[in-house]
């Protein structure tokens, strides 16, 4: 029987087509009972490979086509060591996986040069339990003896794709990845998967039988699943004992009376904690976190950890599930079979200091990052696609807008969006080159493109990772170290995932907190903020979210402006049901809440577990208790049933609406009709539901950020500010806001301004926010730390002369120096346009004071320095002095261009924040600056242009069509301030414009 050798799969970025499961699908068609993965230097797909072949009954084989270095793994030397040849090693067994491991990691961490390169000093470490396939022999066999062989010695194809007629769809991925058109391949030899009758033909006999051989040498058994957990050091106390102590020890803590039912949830808990084998990883996390805590790092757990009574007591929640009846079973029972998820949030600031502490308490090399795979999903397949081919940016461009935006974890593809977008389906029948991108873009979408990162997977292992992964550098270049096996394949060599999730609404609380504690003496901690604040909700009733977590955008600002909320399970409520289908339940429970509609249950079980949302399905954790309750599922049973619904996998999800339905007439006494009523009602939960333990977790943080802005409203926007500082738009926004509430923000000052954005206090005695130096473009944190440091220690500069005297850091120099004056940061000093027509002047008095203080050659003793004269310089308009703030601070400060229009706004009501509140296709006018003008080539060869528009309340899209264009163009430039009557565009979602006309303010 024939058995493929040496086979790449889609994980031989950019260089093979096939995914794995078409991989096995096609050996299994073809009769074959073996198959070889040798992905190019990597073990990407070994498990996912591993699981596919055990499942289709064929034997795996797992291998490497390895990259071997001219010289040594060390020696990087260009035109020298780019050069490389081929290697193929395949495992025997465990031992040679385990080896096969240990090279990958060595050839990335070590002999990375283009590609990871192996040499021959690895090799004779580890080779045990490998067979050796190249092309020619360099020192292989003596290094492999008997286990090497020759290319022609075996009946051997190079598999790159699955047929013939994949060869285009090959040559395109090439080009992707070499930054090539397709027609610059020369002709290649056929690379597809042959079947066995062709190996009887292309080889011997004597090739087949040592092709043979060698497939049935190689017999690799892993054990998938089994987790092992951290080495943590317990002093000769069990784990389990460890864990209870430290419990108990939270009681008093958490000052929580102990009561029978408090006792016996504790007691249940803990042995179901104990029966599974999770007190070691439960006594992990509560590690890292007590790490956190002691070192001032704020954390957010998420998921269904919050609903465990011992993990709260533990000091690894805050959220007391009694309080908020939070299942334990949701988290974890005795008839789960996946492992806990415990998902951990850190301000992120300082998460690397978390991993860090890991490294250490655990072990530098028994802790790394999960590495994830970006893939051409439908967009970006399309863009690789159209420049692989040769074609213009703007056919791709044009393909690309048409698609819409997949759900989280239901990404779109490119025949999904032309069954729901008719222009994309009109575009692909009509235009040629549309149809050859998009049929070529659907053979490679879903492929791996590159390697990551993932956002907050970590592993921290009892051992040297490379006994359950293969290790790299992430491809970024920071010297990060992350594993080759994605998230799912490294819970299957048995490391349980750690989430580290770094969160910018925890570094903004954390500085909110700090920066309290410094300007007004007020040490408050998150854990004593009350949640019953009505200053609060009263805020948030009003509409008053602009920066808080989870609470803002125009929809749930209305949401929450109809809800009025009272107390937080109502902050929890909106943060579970503001997401795609469940939503749809926001003004049902909104008029139960008020009283204009009758509280109801479906079922009299139903109200033991919905009586806190007036009997409206809410969390998913209720869809879960409904089975349970009325369906009369096991917790077993019902875990199945959570994973159908919110992975919405529809073959799953029709065998649990019969089952559900047949149980609520069998269980529940329901009619059949009332039965399915009630499975209708969990239809919008598929794939969007949030557990009732996370969504109280994130709307304590929601809820938290209300409460800061809604009581120390400068000090925490100041921290919102410092935190989006990188996102101009956002900045923008925030500005607004403040204005909105009263805070003047003001522009940056050398005498005032720290790095960041800062309170002070102003002549009135109210609190301002202060630009930041590092806010101004051209200005660094060199520049501005030599600043600060210099104006603590010796005061204020009284004047700009004794600022340059000050001041003797190299990095003060005309770019710098003029980026002070144009936004403003000097007007203490002088106005503007005197003090620019004097840069020359101030550079050169600069340059001598630094020289005589390095004792430098100067046209001056110390004593004889010129004094500092200004010559006259032209005043600057207002115009010219909002133009640089905009160039400088990427926004407006010390007044707005469309000012001089704010009767007329208000008069015609032309503000862009209206048309979120307007339904599709209303007609309008609205107003603004614009920001930036695209222009595009229609498919009928028109120029048409895609403008974003601005005035003080937001910003939006608009459309500008070829005919439209050609009239109004002259009105289409930047920064003009234009009103625009047209129409309003909602899709996929978003709020757009189309214009009819177009003038002139």
């Amino acid at each position: 029987m024939f058995t493929h050798l040496r086979v790449h799969s889609h994980y031989s970025l950019l260089e093979a087509l096939p995914k794995i499961p078409d991989l096995v699908k096609k050996a299994t068609k073809y009769g074959m009972e073996t198959l070889a993965l040798t992905d190019s230097g990597n073990l990407y797909g070994a498990i996912e490979f591993y699981k596919e072949c055990k499942a289709l009954g064929i034997k795996p084989i797992i291998g490497v086509d390895f990259y071997v270095a001219l010289r040594t793994r060390h020696d990087k030397e260009a035109r020298i060591d780019n050069q490389r040849s081929r290697l193929v090693l395949l495992a025997e067994n465990e031992t040679g996986y385990k080896n096969l491991l240990k090279l990958v990691s060595a050839s990335y961490l070590e002999g990375f040069y283009y590609k990871p390169r192996v040499d021959r000093e690895l090799l004779e470490k580890w080779n045990e339990g490998l067979i050796a396939i190249a092309k020619e022999e360099k020192y292989f066999r003596e290094i492999f003896k008997t286990n090497f062989f020759f290319e022609s010695e075996l009946a051997i194809y190079d598999v790159y794709y699955l047929e013939p007629e994949d060869r285009p769809a090959f040559e395109t991925v090439h080009s992707i990845q070499e930054f090539i058109n397709r027609g610059s391949f020369e002709e290649e030899e056929d690379l597809h998967f042959r079947t066995g009758k062709n190996a009887v033909k292309d080889f011997t006999k004597e090739q087949l039988a040592i092709t043979t051989s060698i497939a049935e040498r190689c017999n690799l058994t892993l054990e998938l699943g089994k987790w092992v957990f951290p080495n943590l050091q317990m002093e000769g106390t069990a784990p389990d004992e460890a864990l209870r102590k430290i419990v108990f020890d939270g009681l008093l803590r958490r000052n929580l009376e102990q009561t029978p039912e408090v006792l016996e949830r504790i007691e249940y808990e803990l042995k179901v904690i104990r029966d599974k084998g999770y007190p070691k990883y439960l006594l992990v996390v509560s590690d890292l976190l007590r790490f956190a805590h002691e070192n001032g790092i704020l954390t957010n757990v998420r998921g269904s950890v919050a609903g465990s009574l011992v993990t709260y007591l533990s000091g690894i929640t805050n959220i007391n599930p009694l309080e908020y009846k939070l299942p334990f079973e949701r988290f974890l029972n005795p008839d789960r079979p996946s492992a806990p998820d415990i998902d951990i949030d850190f301000a992120d600031n300082r998460r690397d200091e978390v991993i860090e502490y890991a490294r250490k308490k655990y072990g530098e090399n028994h802790v790394a990052q999960i590495g994830t795979f970006g893939t051409m999903m439908a967009r970006g397949a399309v863009r690789d696609v159209t420049r692989a081919m040769g074609l213009s940016y703007a056919l791709g461009d044009q393909i690309a807008k048409l698609i819409p935006l997949g759900a989280q974890g239901f990404p779109m593809t490119i025949d999904r969006a032309m069954k729901e977008n008719p222009d994309l389906r009109k575009l692909y029948e009509e235009n040629s080159e549309a149809k050859s991108v998009m049929d070529m873009a659907k053979k490679i979408e879903g492929n791996a493109r590159h390697i990551s990162v993932h956002a907050a997977g970590v592993v921290i292992a009892p051992s040297d990772l490379t006994e359950y992964t293969a290790l790299q550098y992430d491809t970024k270049g920071e010297h990060k170290i992350i594993t080759q096996y994605d998230m799912y394949s490294i819970e299957e060599a048995g490391l349980l995932k750690f989430d580290f999730l770094g969160i910018r609404n925890l570094a903004t609380i954390a500085e909110t907190l700090a920066r309290l504690e410094k300007i007004e003496g007020k040490i408050l901690k998150i854990e004593d903020i009350p949640t019953d604040d009505k200053k609060t909700f009263q805020m948030l009733a009003k509409g008053e979210t602009e920066g808080t977590f989870q609470l803002n955008g125009s929809g749930m600002t209305k949401a929450l402006m109809d809800l009025k909320p009272t107390n937080i399970h109502d902050i929890n409520v909106m943060v579970a049901l503001y997401r795609p289908g469940p939503m749809d339940n926001i003004q049902e429970y909104i008029a139960r809440k008020n009283g204009k509609k009758p509280i109801t249950y479906m079922h009299p079980k139903m109200k033991s577990f919905l009586d806190t949302t007036y009997g409206v399905l809410v969390y998913q954790d209720d869809l879960l208790m409904t089975a349970i309750e009325v369906a009369g599922y096991s917790w077993g049973e019902v875990d199945k049933f959570r994973k159908a619904v919110g992975k919405k996998i529809p073959e799953e999800m029709k065998k649990q609406h019969v089952m559900f339905v047949e149980g609520c007439i069998k269980h529940g006494k329901m009619t059949p009709e009332k039965a399915e009523a009630l499975w209708q009602l969990f239809v919008p939960f598929q794939g969007y539901g949030f557990n009732k333990a996370h969504a109280a977790s994130y709307g304590h943080i929601a809820y938290v950020t209300a409460y800061l802005k809604a009581n120390f409203p400068e000090i925490y926007m100041s921290a919102v500010l410092t935190a989006e500082s990188g996102d101009v738009e956002t900045v923008g926004i925030m500005v607004n806001e403040c204005k909105r509430m009263g805070i003047e923000v003001l522009p940056p000052s050398i005498n005032e301004s720290f790095s960041q954005f800062s309170v002070i206090k102003g002549k009135d005695g109210k609190y301002k926010i202060r630009f930041g130096l590092t806010t101004i473009k051209n200005f660094g944190t060199g520049i501005s730390s030599s600043i600060t440091a210099e104006r603590r220690a010796n005061g204020r500069f009284k004047n700009l002369a004794d600022f340059l005297d000050r001041i003797k850091d190299k990095n003060l120099n005309k770019k710098s120096l003029e980026s002070l004056i144009k936004s403003g940061a000097l007007d203490d000093f002088g106005e503007r346009g005197l003090l620019l027509a004097n840069l020359e002047n101030l550079l050169a008095y600069h340059k001598e004071q630094v020289n005589s203080s390095d004792n430098q050659s100067s046209l001056f003793s110390a004593e004889a320095l010129p004094a500092l004269r200004l010559r006259s310089g032209q005043p600057v308009s207002q115009k010219e002095k909002l133009s640089w703030e905009k160039e400088l601070l990427g926004l407006y400060i010390s007044g707005h261009p469309l000012e001089a229009y704010k009767e007329k706004f208000m008069n015609k009501d032309m503000n862009i924040a209206k048309l979120a509140d307007m339904p599709e296709g209303a007609l309008t006018v609205i107003g603004g600056q614009v920001l930036e003008a695209r222009d595009i080539l229609t498919k009928g060869n028109e120029r048409m242009v895609f403008m974003k528009l601005a005035d003080l309340s937001g910003a939006t899209e608009v459309a500008i069509f070829p005919r439209v264009l050609s009239e109004f163009r002259q009105f289409v430039q930047p920064d003009a301030c234009i009103a625009i009557k047209g129409r309003v565009s909602k899709r996929n979602g978003t709020t757009s414009f189309i214009a009819e006309k177009i003038k002139a303010l």
